[in-house]
Order: C-alpha cells, then sequence, then structure tokens
C-alpha cells in the first residue's frame, strides 16, 4: 500500500502505517509522546481500579456467609463481568486505541462484558439465581463467539468489507445493518427495557408498601435504600452505555459516517460503567464498607472471619 501523502513543507511523504512492509496494512495515527503517556496512565488507573474494586466485592460476597443470598449472588455475577472487562477487555483495548493498531494478533480472544440487570423477587431461590446467571453467562459467550469468530456482523457485506475496511492492524467493530441492530437490541435496548419495566413495578409495589405501613420502621428504610440503590445501579448502566449503543445502531444507516475516535470515547465510557459499580456499593451498602474494613486489616485471615457481622 505506496499511500504517498503531502507534507506541510511541500515535499510528500508516507503516512504511518500499523505494519510497515505490508501492501494490505491499516492507516496508523501517531499522537504525540506526552499525550500518549497521558492516556496510558489514565487507562492503566482506570483499569487497575476497575479489576481491584470488582475483585473486593467477589471476595466479599463469597468470603462473609451472611451475604451468601441470591440477590448477592447476582451481584456477584456483575462483579465478576466488570472484572474482566477490568482486567481482560481494558488493557487491550488501551493498546488499540493509543497505537490506533491492533497488534495482538487476529486470534487473540476478545471478551465484550455484557452487563446484566439486577432481578430482585422475595420468592427467589438460590438455584432459580444460578440458572440465571448461566443463562446470562451462556448467551453472552454465545453471542460474542458468533459475532467475532464466525462472522455474523458482517454477513450478506462480506466483499463491501474484505475491499474496503479489512487490513492488516485494524481492529474495528464493523456490522452490518441488521447485526447492529439486532446485536443493540439484544445486549442492549431490550435489556434496558426490561430493567425500566421492573424499576417501575419495585417502585410502584415500594409506594404501597409506605401508604399502608403507619410508621416507618428500619426494615422499610431498608426497603427504600435498596430501590434507590438499584435506580442509580440502572441509571449508571443507561448513562454510560447509550451513547455507544445510539451510535452502534445508528452508523450503519448513515454510511458509516461515525468517526472512529468518537466510537472509540464512547466504547470507554461504556466500560467505565465497570468501574462505576463498585463505587456505588462502597457509598450505598454498609455491609461493603464494613467488609472494605476487614479485608483491609487483614482480619480476613483470622478464624471464623467468615461468620462476621456485617450488617
Amino acid at each position: 500500500m505506496d499511500v504517498i501523502i503531502s507534507s506541510q513543507n511541500g515535499l510528500l511523504e508516507k503516512p504511518f502505517l500499523c505494519y510497515e512492509f505490508s501492501n494490505t496494512s491499516c492507516l496508523k495515527s501517531v499522537y504525540p509522546l506526552e499525550t500518549r503517556i497521558l492516556l496510558y496512565i489514565l487507562f492503566s488507573v482506570s483499569s487497575i481500579i476497575t479489576i481491584i474494586g470488582n475483585m473486593l466485592v467477589i471476595i466479599t460476597v463469597i468470603h462473609f456467609k451472611q451475604l451468601h443470598t441470591p440477590t448477592n449472588y447476582l451481584i456477584l455475577s456483575l462483579a465478576a463481568a466488570d472484572l474482566l472487562v477490568g482486567g481482560v477487555v481494558m488493557p487491550p483495548s488501551m493498546l488499540r486505541s493509543i497505537e490506533t493498531c491492533w497488534y495482538l494478533g487476529d486470534l487473540f480472544y476478545r471478551y465484550y462484558a455484557i452487563c446484566h440487570p439486577f432481578q430482585y423477587h422475595s420468592k427467589m431461590t438460590s438455584l432459580a439465581t444460578l440458572v440465571m446467571i448461566i443463562i446470562s453467562w451462556t448467551v453472552s459467550a454465545a453471542l460474542g463467539f458468533a459475532m467475532i469468530f464466525m462472522e455474523l456482523n458482517i454477513l450478506g457485506i462480506e466483499d463491501f468489507y474484505y475491499e474496503n475496511i479489512d487490513c492488516d492492524g485494524g481492529c474495528t467493530l464493523f456490522q452490518s445493518r441488521e447485526a447492529a441492530t439486532i446485536m443493540s437490541l439484544i445486549c442492549f435496548y431490550a435489556p434496558a427495557f426490561v430493567m425500566l419495566c421492573m424499576y417501575l413495578k419495585i417502585l410502584h409495589v415500594a409506594k404501597r408498601q409506605v401508604q399502608a405501613i403507619q410508621s416507618v420502621n428500619s426494615e422499610l428504610k431498608k426497603e427504600g435504600k435498596a430501590t434507590k440503590t438499584l435506580a442509580i445501579i440502572m441509571g449508571a448502566f443507561l448513562t454510560f452505555w447509550i451513547p455507544f449503543f445510539l451510535c452502534n445502531i445508528i452508523d450503519p444507516f448513515i454510511g458509516y459516517s461515525v468517526p472512529p475516535l468518537l466510537f472509540d470515547l464512547f466504547l470507554w465510557v461504556g466500560y467505565y460503567n465497570s468501574t462505576c459499580n463498585p463505587i456505588v456499593y462502597a457509598f450505598f451498602y454498609t455491609w461493603f464498607r464494613n467488609a472494605f474494613r476487614v479485608i483491609l486489616s487483614r482480619r480476613v485471615f483470622q478464624s471464623n472471619s467468615s461468620r462476621t457481622m456485617l450488617l
């Protein structure tokens, strides 16, 4: 690919390429060294915070027997997904975003963690919760495998993709209109609709309970706080991911004209939802703050620490 471009001094020079000696190499954008260093620091710190925060949530729910409840198992599943975002998705995405090329090979397995909404019901059993978690992870893995390895994302437009998009060093999230619509609906819009419907139902029941009970006791306060926390978690999920999925579903219908830099920015905004969740727990859940103190003070290594009362 011997592309020649004009420089400011009028001389002709070759553009930067991901692979200099490849005839099918993608073009590479080179940021100033200072910018690259700052971005590496920012993204690395974000990844570390995401890993540590969600690891604390996982250790807390697994270690303390008091927290072995169906609802907390859902929190555990979400924290595990967020941990994968911080440990598996963010580091290679950092390299791709800053270097603007994909140097990890075509067979490097890429995880696209999908956050699933909380579903709470007073009669939910541990078995039902386990079934939900297994279904969520299985569906997510199946969709990711089909999109990446079976190339369903370019079904019907293979010729256009390989002639105009595919190149060495590229890692572009490219989808046909059908794939973008179906994947956006399955991965975001449908779960978001279910989440909103569930929360409205929970809010309606909570208001009805308040009207039925004359004195506000501690249990009612806990329910109100849990409802508020759920609203914040859902609100954060929607806020962080809406920009990306709006671009994802619109881009194929406007001739793929969304700037790649904007697409990448919105993708990182979505990743930060995984960083945000443990912070929400720390602010609103007493058991998480108490468990954090126990872990930091190393009392977690004492005998019978798993039976520590956190609430």
